[in-house]
């Protein structure tokens, strides 16, 4: 073979080899950087199994048996397995357990009596008791409950709770949205229902002997609750009112709630965003669209209500000029003594109940689960008489009703609904039950 054809094909051997080798550095490069992917991965899931306060969330944190355990087993043959879960103190729930913690303190931690926290707990057992498993001991039905109350009798958050029962920060998240939704599914159709036509005609009873304005049924209030500025729909949820009010930018939701005599909640709405009127909220509401259509049998019954709801058939709100007569002022007054139910009712579920004076790190889809529990909760301690003390009413805020000023009345909807005011006006003092304060 001549010398340059020889040449030519060792220069070819010499480029096929250097290839190859590049190719297979390539390749190692390559698998060298899925390893450090994989392994950082790993790491962040070590990493985000660990909550703030450095303790592991003790959900799903298993770590693999080391060769001692391995060989270890039971007397059944089986392994043992292993869960690593940084020890956490739960000495104040265990305080709490024990018939000689006072009653006192417990009424200050869950805002009622042992035996309504009892009875909450057995009417909940059958929705919220989990069972043991291999890896851990399932919690207590009486800790679930007493997480939730405790998280919406002081709206602290999800962090604090933690540390006060000993368990992780994501379980108590999950721990008040469950207990909530039980309460929700549970109690709320035993506890907060519209009353039957026996029961409203005991209610118009009771509150004629209060007032004297026959056929009242009920009072209607709506409550604005602070929430940190939404990240869609801002204006939506911007309270105009109390913005002015405090000259700061507040954010919120409503809930609009009708009482009975006692303060009972018999309906509630709950969520519409806080720029929405009083009567806007109203219109919105199954209240208005069942007792409109005829299906709360509220024929020749009212609901009362403040000057920012329409007059209706069947709501009753006062009048609302400045320049009032003897008549319009006399029977203003017996109305106030009616919205007067419904605004210590709503004083006493704020509260109890503190999450509803903070602005709350809750998501807003999950809001009005917490706050229909709250009134469902309300309801319970209403009906089982629990007494409020001075220390329940550490109210933050102002009366989210109109109180007494004299707002522009709502369009006229009902010409029937605004002759059957004035006579009800003109009854009340010419028969001598107005009682006002200037006669």
């Amino acid at each position: 073979m001549e010398e340059p054809t020889r040449k030519r094909l060792n220069d070819k051997n010499e480029e096929g080899s250097t290839q190859k080798k590049k190719k297979k550095q390539n390749l190692d490069t390559l698998l060298t950087t899925l390893l450090l992917k994989d392994e950082e991965k790993r790491r962040k899931k070590e990493n985000n199994m660990v909550d703030d306060d450095g303790y592991y969330s003790d959900s799903e944190v298993v770590v693999g048996e080391s060769n001692t355990m391995k060989s270890k087993k039971l007397a059944g043959g089986e392994p043992v397995r292993r869960v690593w879960v940084k020890e956490r103190s739960g000495a104040w729930w265990e305080k709490c357990e024990k018939p000689e913690f006072p009653e006192k303190e417990f009424r200050k931690a869950f805002k009622m009596g042992r035996v309504t926290f009892e009875k909450i707990c057995e009417e909940l057992n059958s929705a919220i008791a989990k069972e043991d498993t291999t890896l851990r001991s399932a919690i207590p039905v009486r800790q679930r409950v007493a997480v939730c109350l405790w998280r919406l009798a002081t709206g602290d958050p999800l962090s604090m709770v933690s540390r006060r029962f000993g368990l992780g920060i994501s379980t108590c998240h999950k721990l008040v949205l469950e207990v909530c939704t039980a309460i929700k599914t549970v109690l709320m159709p035993k506890y907060l229902i519209w009353p039957d036509i026996a029961a409203l005609r005991n209610i118009k009873g009771e509150f004629e002997n209060i007032t004297g304005i026959p056929n009242v049924v009920g009072s209607i209030l709506t409550l604005h609750v602070p929430i940190i500025a939404p990240k869609t729909s801002v204006s939506a949820y911007f309270n105009k009112r109390h913005t002015e009010r405090t000259q700061k930018s507040c954010y919120s939701v409503t809930i609009q709630g009708a009482v009975d005599h006692r303060g009972v909640f018999t309906d509630v709405c709950i969520g519409w965003p806080g720029s929405l009127r009083d009567n806007e909220v109203l219109e919105k509401s199954a209240l208005f669209q069942r007792a409109n259509s005829g299906g709360l049998n509220l024929s020749g019954f009212w609901v009362v209500g403040g000057c920012s709801y329409p007059l209706l058939d069947w709501v009753l709100v006062p009048y609302a000029q400045r320049n009032l007569t003897w008549t319009q002022y006399a029977f203003n007054e017996k109305i106030g003594v009616v919205r007067n139910v419904a605004k210590e009712a709503f004083g006493r579920l704020k509260g109890r109940w503190g999450c509803l004076q903070k602005r709350t790190e809750v998501k807003l889809h999950d809001l009005p689960l917490l706050l229909g529990a709250c009134c469902v909760l309300h309801n319970v301690c209403e009906l089982n008489n629990e007494e409020m003390g001075p220390e329940f009413f550490n109210i933050h805020g102002e009366d989210d009703g109109d109180g007494d000023v004299l707002e522009p009345e709502v369009a006229l909807r009902s010409v029937s609904s605004f002759k059957a005011r004035d006579a009800i006006a003109h009854n009340l003092l010419h028969h001598g039950l107005a009682g006002t304060s200037f006669l």
